[in-house]
């Protein structure tokens, strides 16, 4: 919980405060200074009694009760401190910018513990230890710059790294960007990204608070709480982009000796930031753009008129867009050609709407006018407007900015010429707006958006049979379940499945091949991977071939019976689960058989999954085209591959045991998909 007392308080203690603002503990105090902070401010610092004009004092027991206390000393003196402040000074919010603790050895990892228990037991909150700090409409108890003149309506940032939390500032205060807060939470000893995001969440007042979020991220220790509240925030009005750093296995070292962080899977995180609603990006220039387009009227089409004095950067735009899904829809008929009669001779209406470097302010004008008003296929507009510098053009942004004031569409500036229009741009970004310099990265970044879903509905799973898969898991043991467990488990869940009987003789073998009818196929029982050791056989159409066969595939090591099952067609596909701690299971679909290794076209999901975010991991597979049926092929039936992804969400629901599960290949045809091979594996610890 975030005390008042962090965010507002009436008192600030900075413990390590010098007169030397080269060093965190004097740099602190002076940004504390600067910032206009209104309360009582005192400093603790055993040789001095006066630093930067604020009274000091040189013992901790000399000190008045205090609200907030900034500490800047290292981190072995820190402990009987944070003692004293907590104890005896009724000192609730706390902010560690010291080094040395959980980043750097088990040692400092007992002495955070040992912070965090003081702090805690006394209802107090801490950000960091090793952090940058915080900025707040109310304090700028932070020791680096730059420090951006705060906006209620700007952005609230949470960043895992002080570092990245200034460079990213650095990024995006020059293209207009601002911020409401900064929340710089360095190792997260009590309090990280997501405790932060809850209270912006719990504290959110529409009329107020900001409705765009950032984050940086290298460790996702709540993914719960993450996706409860980022959803939450969502649905409320607000948008949220995140980078998510350390996910690689060297990326992953790199945060450990960062701030002992840990890799989440990739995929993991993939899946966390759909179904939250969450714009994942992939830097810091990233994540600036894509807050930048958060901060102008959201997309509601993605048909994009690209208006232009300079044809490179709009090729280039062009390519962005429709590789990332967006349309720049071709435009002919009356209206193109009046538009063209207002323009110089050569210039072009066609899409991007070329109006050559001699066009003048009232061409933009009047381009963008017949845009918002007779192309109604149109849902926003990009200008790109720069200068080889041989004249000003102020006029030329002049227009833009009444036009972004006026028109129905949104408008999206891209003014690459940041030298040589420097004055110009900065005039224009002083009026309340914000650049998009480079297209390419705009391009990617606004098709990511607008094709990131909205956060996923609460989840209504469908009933399966509880006690019975209950009873199945109870009894099996830890490891690879018997294929007779697999299919009560299929069956108690109402995921189809074909037909099958294991058998461990020849004659057993022969009298169920028999019985389910020819052609069949036999399968080992054993080995993990039965195709690489000649352990399927398809096809299998009379006796004496199941008797021969048979033989055979006993004698392949790790064997321990046969499966046989009808010979069924369709297109093969997958579904399966694995279980990624601290996400718990992530649900897996794409095409099935040999392909699942070759292709590798799946798409995940964190359970539990709606039927609505089954059929996205469906539709947005790569090979969504031979489901629909390409070349003359049969389709596959949509809502019941859905229907089995939920309800082996349903099945991982009842049964948390299960750590592995593949189904491969489930047949895929019109009337239904049916489970032809499965394994299960499961973990009771």
């Amino acid at each position: 919980m975030i005390t008042p007392q962090l965010l507002n308080p009436k008192s600030i203690a900075v413990i390590g405060g010098s007169n030397d603002i080269h060093k965190p503990g004097g740099k602190v105090l002076k940004n504390i200074i600067d910032g206009g902070f209104t309360g009582e401010l005192y400093v603790l610092n055993p040789k001095e009694s006066e630093v930067q004009g604020v009274r000091s004092f040189q013992n901790p027991d000399d000190l008045p009760e205090v609200d907030l206390a900034v500490i800047a000393i290292a981190a072995k003196y820190t402990l009987p401190v944070i003692d004293v402040l907590a104890n005896k000074k009724n000192t609730r919010g706390f902010i560690i910018l010291s080094a040395g603790y959980s980043e750097e050895s088990e040692a400092g990892a007992e002495l955070e513990q040992k912070v965090v228990d003081i702090i805690e037991s006394v209802g107090g909150s801490l950000i960091g230890p090793n952090c940058t700090g915080i900025l707040t409409p109310h304090h700028n108890s932070i020791f680096t710059e730059p420090i951006p003149k705060l906006d209620p309506k700007g952005v609230d940032f949470i960043s895992g790294s002080g570092a990245t939390a200034c460079f990213i500032l650095e990024a995006g205060i020059p293209k207009g960007l601002t911020f409401a807060s900064v929340y710089s939470v360095g190792n997260s000893a009590q309090m990280g990204v997501e405790e932060v995001l809850a209270h912006l969440d719990e504290t959110f007042d529409p009329e107020s608070s900001s409705l765009v979020k950032l984050l940086y991220i290298e460790t996702i220790t709540d993914p719960v709480k993450l996706l409860r509240h980022a959803s939450s925030l969502i649905r409320k009005g607000c948008r949220i982009a995140a980078v998510k750093a350390g996910s690689s296995e060297a990326g992953s070292r790199a945060a450990s000796s960062h701030t002992g962080a840990l890799a989440s899977s990739d995929v993991a995180v993939d899946a966390l930031f759909r179904k939250a609603g969450i714009v994942r990006c992939y830097g810091r220039e990233d994540l600036i753009t894509v807050a930048s387009i958060f901060m102008s009227p959201e997309l509601t089409g993605r048909n994009i008129a690209i208006i232009t004095h300079a044809g490179g950067p709009a090729v280039m735009l062009t390519d962005a867009l429709s590789n990332g899904g967006m349309n720049i829809p071709h435009l002919e008929g009356p209206a193109a050609e009046e538009l063209l009669t207002h323009l110089f001779p050569g210039s072009s209406a066609a899409n991007p709407i070329d109006f050559l470097a001699t066009g003048t302010a009232a061409q933009l004008g009047t381009i963008i006018d017949f845009i918002d008003t007779r192309f109604d296929e149109i849902d926003a507009m990009v200008v790109i407007f720069g200068t080889p510098g041989l004249f000003e053009i102020y006029d030329v942004y002049n227009v833009l900015h009444e036009k972004m004031q006026t028109a129905r569409k949104p408008i999206y500036p891209v003014l690459p010429s940041t030298l040589t229009a420097r004055a110009e741009v900065e005039d224009f970004l002083s009026k309340g707006h914000i650049n998009f310099p480079d297209e390419v990265n705009f391009g990617s970044a606004l098709a990511r958006v607008h094709h990131t879903p909205k956060p996923a509905a609460d989840t209504q799973l469908p009933e399966v049979d509880h006690a019975a898969i209950r009873g199945i898991i109870e009894k099996e043991q830890d490891g690879y379940i018997a294929p007779s467990s697999i299919q009560a488990l299929l069956d108690a869940c109402g995921i189809p499945r074909a037909g099958e009987a294991v058998v461990s003789n020849v004659d057993e073998a022969v009298g169920e091949a028999e019985s389910l009818g020819f052609p069949v196929v036999m399968k080992v029982v054993g080995p993990v991977h039965k195709s690489d050791v000649g352990g399927v056989v398809l096809n299998v159409a009379d006796a004496e071939t199941v008797r021969s066969e048979f033989e055979r595939m006993m004698q392949i090591p790790e064997t321990t019976a046969v499966l046989l099952q009808p010979m069924l067609s369709g297109t093969e596909l997958f579904t399966g689960a694995k279980k990624e701690e601290p996400f718990g299971h992530m649900v897996l679909c794409g095409l099935g058989g040999i392909f699942i290794e070759v292709l590798k076209d799946v798409n995940a999901g964190l359970s539990p999954l709606s039927h609505e975010e089954a059929l996205w991991m469906i539709r947005n597979l790569k090979g969504y085209g031979i489901l629909k049926g390409a070349r003359g092929q049969e389709p596959v039936n949509e809502d019941a591959f859905a229907d089995v992804v939920v309800r082996l969400s349903a099945l991982l629901d009842a049964a948390p045991e299960i750590v592995e599960l593949d189904l491969n290949p489930l047949l895929g045809r019109t009337d239904g998909v049916t489970a032809v091979d499965a394994r299960i594996r499961i973990e009771k610890g």
